[in-house]
């Protein structure tokens, strides 16, 4: 067997092995089932489309129906589905909270090589840049951010008599892409700090001295020595950040900037029962109940790889 298929092998056992992070993998499979399948299931005629409107989804006042039924968890108050809502926004907050991830994960891990590994005048830019970024909450660069992009898709008049211009289509509007760049974009402080201590650690161990006395670049000690062995940590922090990534794009959508409509989102959805809370509690319980489900799933994966990483945290 090679030994990359043991390793791998290895660390599924022991992975399955880890209560903490079989649970958490467990809802974590759950949800991207569905949020895979739910094409499907449309097609087949087990799910409705989150869109669109029922004709008995209100009752005769008008109201959203409640739950049981022929609505497993009721609707809402255009009358959509709130069940096949709710699948169909496991597929946006997944893909956005992984993609914001996967751009947070890359820009701290960049950040962090270069400011432990060079140190000097370039550590001291970066970190005290790092730590700028740190001072002020995600929550209010996400919505200074996405309120720039509202603002440049606008005409621009450069000057009386000038011709008006505008940017490119992909600025023009708030989609799933710009929400998971301006989320990645708030979220990679907090691992730029953890990286910059291990390779302050790593670049003074044996190995790296002997790969730079025998004449390897700077870039091969990087790829080569140093990041492999910051791959376990990195692999933490990215489980960990995931959860933080899908909360924020939860906040966006219930402040009405995130993924626009006619795309169900777990915050939106929350944000338009909320006026129905008292008489129909489950237009913000159900889509409460998947964000906190996730969050949770990816913070016990996490802890659980985090104690299979440091055996100082096992119990």
């Amino acid at each position: 067997m090679p030994p990359s298929v043991s390793l791998l092998t290895t660390s599924l056992r022991a992975l399955v092995s880890n209560r903490l992070a079989r649970m958490g993998a467990i809802i974590i499979v759950a949800f991207a089932l569905l949020a895979l399948a739910a094409p499907t299931l449309t097609q087949l005629h087990l799910l409705r489309a989150p869109d669109r409107q029922e004709e008995n989804g209100l009752d005769a006042e008008g109201m959203p129906r409640g739950t049981g039924g022929t609505y497993l968890l009721g609707t809402d108050n255009l009358g959509r589905d709130v069940l096949s809502r709710v699948v169909y926004g496991a597929r946006v907050s997944l893909s956005v909270g992984t993609a914001a991830m996967l751009t947070a994960t890359l820009i701290g891990v960049t950040v962090g090589l270069l400011a432990g590994f060079y140190g000097g005048k370039l550590d001291f830019l970066l970190m005290r840049f790092t730590e700028m970024n740190m001072c002020i909450p995600a929550i209010l660069l996400a919505i200074a951010f996405a309120g720039l992009l509202d603002v440049s898709g606008r005409t621009v008049h450069l000057h009386p008599a000038a011709l008006h211009w505008r940017w490119l289509d992909f600025t023009l509007k708030r989609g799933a892409v710009s929400v998971f760049l301006i989320i990645g974009f708030v979220c990679w402080p907090g691992m730029v700090r953890v990286v910059r201590a291990q390779v302050l650690a790593l670049k003074e161990r044996d190995f790296v001295q002997a790969a730079r006395s025998l004449g390897a670049s700077d870039a091969r000690i990087l790829f080569r020595s140093i990041l492999p062995n910051l791959l376990p940590t990195v692999i933490v922090l990215a489980v960990m950040s995931t959860a933080n990534t899908i909360l924020l794009e939860a906040g966006l959508g219930y402040l009405g900037i995130g993924v626009p409509p006619p795309a169900p989102s777990w915050g939106s959805m929350i944000s338009e029962g909320q006026p129905y809370f008292i008489s129909y509690p489950h237009l913000v319980i159900v889509p409460g109940v998947a964000i906190v489900l996730t969050v949770l799933a990816f913070n016990l994966l996490g802890q659980g790889l985090q104690e299979m990483v440091d055996p100082k945290q096992r119990q």
